[in-house]
């Protein structure tokens, strides 16, 4: 048996990558892009904009939760 020369990346993409793919596969940036409009000079729309604020409000509320009890025992 002869040894298969791959290299393999692994990346993990937490919950996040599962919701941006949701996101994508709803289309809604497109959605809020069509009832917003895109103006002329934009860098950003407001689509993508809603897409970060989603993404991040999801890493801080499903992010893991440090217990110390000496917070709690005041």
């Amino acid at each position: 048996m002869t040894p298969i020369n791959a290299e393999i990346q692994v990346k993990n993409l937490d919950h996040l990558g599962l919701i941006a793919g949701i996101i994508d596969e709803l289309e809604i940036v497109e959605i809020i892009n069509e009832q917003v409009g895109i103006q002329p000079g934009e860098i950003v729309s407001a689509g993508l904009i809603v897409k970060a604020i989603i993404l991040n409000g999801a890493r801080i509320c499903l992010s893991t939760f440090i217990f110390i009890p000496s917070i709690f025992s005041r």
